[in-house]
């Protein structure tokens, strides 16, 4: 790792991370999919909106962006668009991805624009005092849902499987050799891709719900997730409560910058 750092990160530690909390292992798991892949870093960006997880691009030696609140993948979508040989990256979180920037994430699959999303699931606004966000599950404490929160949260990835997405994969902080290759897969898909990784928030999630240490977090992480592979053998009893992981959905469909081209093309050459 320590070869990685030096390549990969800017020397701006001691990072703003709380204890315990897991953006570093997502974060890590990003940089380890980029080497794999062989990325050129003078043709990969960055982009982030606000949050805890946006804060990550701040230590990454690329080009990047730490862009408005929910508004990271209209900046991608403009670099995308402007670079289409550059490889986009999106760092944003469950209520910077799903909240606020809903709509533009909504429409970013939609289109089927080439950018590789990784959402820092924490289940919570972390920076901003622990408000419940769209992917608090249903019932759990937040400072804004004292009494538990009645909304009934997304599944993220079926929302991206809804709206166009054509790559859609989820993994934990637990699985972080499973997560780099995930987003691995991501980057070298040509379309809208999603990576959800769930990481765990011991200070604004974990205390609020008295889930324990980071350690416990982690413990629940792995007794609670389920391999794509094996859902099949398992009943609807025994899959209740569990995060399906690994890749649980891609297909091919044109990609919109390569679209685009076309039709830039055509006007250019006065046809219609």
């Amino acid at each position: 790792m320590e070869k990685l750092i030096e390549k990969y990160f800017r020397p701006k530690l001691p990072h703003i991370w709380c204890p315990g909390c897991g953006n570093g292992i997502v974060t890590a798991a990003i940089v380890r999919a980029i080497d794999k892949l062989g990325l050129d870093q003078d043709k990969t960006t960055i982009v982030s909106g606000i949050g805890c997880s946006s804060r990550a691009p701040g230590y990454l030696n690329f080009d990047t962006l730490h862009t408005a609140h929910g508004r990271a993948l209209p900046f991608a979508t403009g670099i995308k668009l402007s670079k289409p040989e550059h490889k986009v990256l999106v760092i944003t979180g469950d209520g910077d991805a799903t909240a606020i920037g809903g709509n533009h994430f909504i429409h970013a699959a939609r289109r089927n624009i080439d950018l590789t999303v990784i959402v820092f699931n924490n289940n919570i606004y972390g920076m901003t005092g622990g408000q419940y966000s769209p992917l608090t599950p249903h019932m759990a404490k937040a400072t804004t849902a004292p009494y538990g929160n009645i909304d009934r949260a997304f599944d993220l990835a079926e929302l991206a499987k809804g709206a166009g997405a054509t790559f859609v994969a989820r993994s934990t902080t637990y699985h972080a050799k499973q997560l780099a290759d995930l987003v691995a897969k991501a980057i070298a898909h040509s379309g809208f891709s999603v990576v959800e990784a769930i990481t765990g928030c011991p200070i604004s999630y974990g205390r609020q719900n008295k889930l324990g240490k980071p350690a416990a977090l982690l413990a629940w992480q792995r007794d609670n997730t389920v391999p794509v592979e094996a859902v099949a053998k398992l009943t609807p009893e025994q899959l209740a409560g569990k995060l399906v992981t690994g890749v649980l959905y891609q297909q091919v469909a044109p990609e919109y910058t390569v679209e685009y081209g076309k039709v830039i093309k055509q006007a250019m050459e006065g046809g219609r």
